[in-house]
């Protein structure tokens, strides 16, 4: 899994799978999209305005944990202005 941060558009985008040639975007709401590969299986999901989805803290990070070995990553992440 792979996830891209674009701070000038405040866009997130979560690879799930391998890319494809294809995909089939399906707009769930406003503020987010899912990408399906052309087997069904979900190849990604964009979040748009995405420090608010990503629950960024008060510093404007995202912090991402790894459950087994208890390491964080923090990501800044910038309001778009």
């Amino acid at each position: 899994m792979k996830i891209t941060y674009d701070p000038r558009y405040n866009i997130a985008y979560i690879y799930l799978c391998e890319q494809t040639t294809s995909v089939e975007t399906i707009e769930v709401s406003d503020r987010m999209n899912v990408d399906l590969a052309p087997d069904g299986t979900i190849y990604g999901v964009e979040l748009l305005d995405a420090n608010q989805q990503l629950g960024s803290d008060p510093e404007g990070k995202l912090v991402v944990i790894n459950e087994q070995s208890n390491e964080a990553i923090e990501i800044p992440l910038s309001v778009r202005q």
